[in-house]
């Protein structure tokens, strides 16, 4: 096994990846391969990472009456969304080797491409994880086991698609655990504020995840991959109904619990209306379509951090 990760061939882009992105670009051609494994063309699976913790460090500003969310705080999560999601990423491209190989939308993949080796990956993986282990001792000491905890989620996850209809539960479990980590970076400890704001990302996980799915759902069924996607159906849209309404309503129990004003409510307000808006136009049959209502999720995540935020800075005035 060769851990070489200088010499990479690159034979073409990904069929799922942005297209002329700057990975395609600008980046010298043994680098683009390790860059689609942690899929830097692809911002918006950071920014879902990114969310909850985002929102959780926002929520603990309105309950200590700080003007804003600590700023060093949401620098250190966005490095480490971005290092985590990458290194989740190239894990995930790991285990999945075998089914990639046979998904028209993912064989055109690095690891199953040929494009890198699984040393390479392995060393990459670990490279990254570095990178989010340098971020995670920032933090006191209880949020740094609370992060540790994390990795048992990310490490089963991609294993569930073979033995679960819910495979998206189990994402929300690990893409929602920042809703735990900006409040316990804040306060040492945990409240119900961030319990309930992780419940509500798991569930909003579990729909925009859903979503993703659509776009699989043929190769996923001759291949024996499980999903939501497939377990809903036709039912996908009153399925959204319920999960998007449960998210929004635990996420206002969240705002209601630091005792938030006007300003985080018309945020949570407006993104149930984008919401809804998702589940109104949403085609399951028109894969082009889910990926773009899919990645609408980063305004969603935008329209309720700034609510939060809002109302960080007015209660604090």
């Amino acid at each position: 096994m060769s851990f070489k990760i200088f010499g990479t061939q690159d034979t073409g882009p990904v069929a799922d990846a942005v297209k002329r992105h700057w990975v395609d670009t600008r980046l010298p051609p043994w680098a683009r391969p390790y860059a689609r494994l942690a899929r830097w063309e692809r911002p918006i699976g950071w920014w879902l990472l990114l969310w909850p913790c985002w929102w959780s460090a926002a929520l603990a500003a309105i309950a200590a009456g700080s003007p804003w969310p600590n700023p060093w705080h949401l620098a250190l999560f966005l490095i480490g969304a971005v290092a985590m999601r990458g290194a989740g990423c190239t894990f995930n491209d790991l285990v999945d080797e075998d089914i990639d190989a046979r998904v028209e939308r993912t064989r055109s993949r690095p690891i199953p491409a040929g494009q890198v080796s699984r040393g390479q990956a392995k060393l990459f993986m670990a490279l990254q994880a570095l990178v989010g282990a340098a971020v995670l001792v920032q933090f006191n000491l209880f949020t740094i086991l609370l992060g540790l905890a994390s990795l048992l989620v990310v490490a089963i996850y991609p294993f569930m698609k073979r033995f679960t209809n819910w495979p998206q539960l189990f994402l929300g479990f690990a893409f929602s655990w920042g809703a735990l980590m900006g409040w316990a970076a804040a306060f040492g400890r945990l409240d119900w504020a961030p319990i309930l704001l992780y419940a509500g990302g798991i569930a909003w996980t579990i729909g925009y995840d859903t979503i993703y799915a659509h776009q699989d759902k043929e190769d996923d069924a001759m291949v024996g991959v499980r999903s939501t996607a497939r377990l809903f159906g036709a039912w996908t849209k009153p399925a959204l109904a319920l999960l998007y309404g449960l998210a929004t309503v635990l996420f206002m129990l969240a705002a209601a619990l630091v005792d938030a004003g006007p300003f985080a409510f018309a945020g949570l307000a407006l993104g149930a209306v984008h919401l809804l808006w998702q589940i109104v136009v949403l085609d399951i049959d028109d894969p082009d379509q889910c990926l773009r209502l899919f990645r609408s999720n980063t305004t969603y995540g935008w329209i309720v951090f700034i609510g939060l935020c809002a109302e960080a800075v007015i209660s604090a005035v």
